[in-house]
């Protein structure tokens, strides 16, 4: 594991820099909405020069999105960065970061799905900690949940241990495998996970709590990914496992041959000996949690418990 940096508490009157590295917005109204939600509770807000670039199913060409992300980082003003959405387009920009610009001005970075590739960049490359939750174009620009808003800003902007996390509603984990581990929290999308193997941008899975989400794929992609990091040796590596939402994951047609979610969950996950939690309201949904990457948490699959073992932020 490398030396973890955390960024500092985000504080009311700080500037929030907004930029899209992945697909552009559905349309810029919706960015222009996020922006006046942070305005809103306090912040500031600064947008990414190229924000408003299109290039087919990208926010622009690589060198304008991965410019933009270097560019909030060397702005002293600006203390966290929020991506305005996921779509793809995230794996494409991490040779053009500068990481060592990243290690010397750490700071909040929040988004989730195909953001996922640069959370684990950042921390294989610098130790960063990063945020995957509410995205400004998405959660943040049409009524955020209530429990997702409480959840995020608590991760981002209080330095003391959260201790432990639950669902909405107190509804229960599900158990898939008992046991008790601790580790560092590394995860996300699994299709992002999946696509960084084999790479310099994928951190070490060993002492790791590996959490996982995925959204609208066939049973057998779906059984594909995770055969994937199984040759790769990720469920022999890590702690324990977290599995979030896994939204639209089912057949195009039911009507054909096909496994189950559970099914082909349980043909990977049965014989491992590491305590295995369901249920985890994280994902594509509009009701979610924020779990930082790179911080050190605690599962007890036994009796359905999380804690985060550390502060998120300084």
């Amino acid at each position: 594991m490398p030396k973890v940096l955390k960024p500092k508490a985000l504080k009311k009157g700080d500037t929030i820099g907004l930029i899209a590295p992945a697909s552009a917005p559905v349309s810029f109204e919706r960015v222009e909405e996020g922006a006046a939600y942070l305005e809103g509770l306090g912040y500031r807000v600064r947008l990414g020069k190229n924000i408003r670039s299109v290039r087919g199913y990208l926010a622009g060409a690589d060198s304008e999105r991965a410019d933009d992300f270097n560019a909030m980082f060397a702005d002293k003003d600006v203390k966290a960065i929020i991506a305005a959405r996921g779509g793809y387009g995230s794996p494409r920009i991490l040779p053009l970061i500068d990481y060592s610009l990243v290690r010397r001005n750490p700071k909040i970075f929040v988004g989730y799905s195909d953001l996922t590739a640069l959370q684990l960049a950042l921390f294989r490359k610098c130790g960063l900690v990063s945020f995957s939750g509410p995205m400004a174009a998405v959660e943040m620009s049409r009524g955020i949940d209530p429990y997702t808003e409480e959840h995020f800003w608590r991760m981002i902007t209080s330095a003391k241990k959260l201790g432990e996390i639950k669902n909405p509603d107190d509804r229960p984990f599900e158990q898939v495998r008992i046991g008790k581990a601790s580790g560092c929290l590394l995860g996300g999308n699994l299709s992002l996970i999946a696509s960084l193997l084999g790479t310099p941008y994928l951190p070490s899975f060993g002492n790791s709590i590996l959490f996982l989400e995925e959204v609208e794929e066939e049973p057998y992609r779906f059984d594909r990914l995770l055969n994937h990091l199984a040759l790769g040796g990720v469920f022999r590596d890590v702690k324990g496992i977290l599995i979030g939402e896994l939204t639209d994951v089912k057949p195009a047609d039911s009507a054909k041959p096909h496994l189950t979610v559970n099914q082909i969950l349980s043909d990977h996950f049965s014989a491992l000996r590491k305590p295995i939690l369901g249920g985890l309201a994280y994902g594509h949904v509009a009701r979610k949690m924020t779990i930082p990457l790179g911080i050190r948490a605690s599962v007890d699959a036994t009796h359905q418990s999380i804690s985060l073992l550390e502060a998120c932020v300084v």
